[in-house]
């Protein structure tokens, strides 16, 4: 799939109302006066969001006498959710090939001989790596105040805000009221 069109797909269905409407469309067609007396909006505002759906092919319509029916195009739905499936895989696997020795490498690169970090990277992959590297000194389980926390990455690096920051962000660990955790391995970002 054409990432315009993917990106066409999830611009248009990034609507609360929209969203709605396909869940009513799952279980059968509907009529776009029905569709607006349920959900409490006006014909006029319905008509609106099924125009934009059509326009990404999510619903057809059928003519019945003098109604129109709105059908869901569940192909497109399930094509939509395969192709970002594919997408996010080949992003894990991307990170998951790292092999020790590159990781080795990226961390030889980044960290000067007395194991201060040179910059942070802007690369995610290489990013998360070093990020991971910082952190094997934590023990996971328990809970640090924000100025150890502080102390402890300024051994790596002067700027302990923004790895800080990058630890919550990348979901290595978790904070509460000045206090972090490293969070399980399994939450960590991939």
């Amino acid at each position: 799939m054409q990432l315009d069109k993917m990106v066409a797909f999830y611009k248009t269905m990034g609507d609360p109302t929209r969203i709605k409407i396909i869940s009513l469309l799952a279980n059968k067609p509907w009529n776009g006066q029905a569709i607006a007396e349920k959900l409490g909006l006006s014909a006029p505002t319905i008509t609106h969001h099924l125009k934009k759906m059509r326009d990404i092919n999510v619903v057809y319509e059928r003519r019945d006498k003098n109604t129109i029916y709105f059908f869901l195009n569940k192909s497109v739905i399930l094509q939509q959710n395969e192709s970002l499936r594919k997408l996010t895989i080949g992003m894990e696997e991307s990170i998951m090939t790292v092999t020790k020795e590159e990781q080795a490498k990226i961390i030889e690169n980044f960290f000067t001989k007395e194991g201060r970090l040179k910059n942070i990277p802007s690369q995610r992959k290489k990013k998360l790596i070093v990020l991971k590297y910082m952190l094997e000194g934590l023990v996971f389980g328990k809970k640090y105040e924000e100025k150890e926390i502080n102390a402890y990455i300024q051994q790596y690096f002067d700027d302990y805000a923004t790895i800080r920051r990058e630890f919550i962000i990348n979901h290595f660990m978790y904070r509460e009221n000045s206090i972090y955790e490293l969070n399980p391995e399994e939450m960590w970002a991939k």
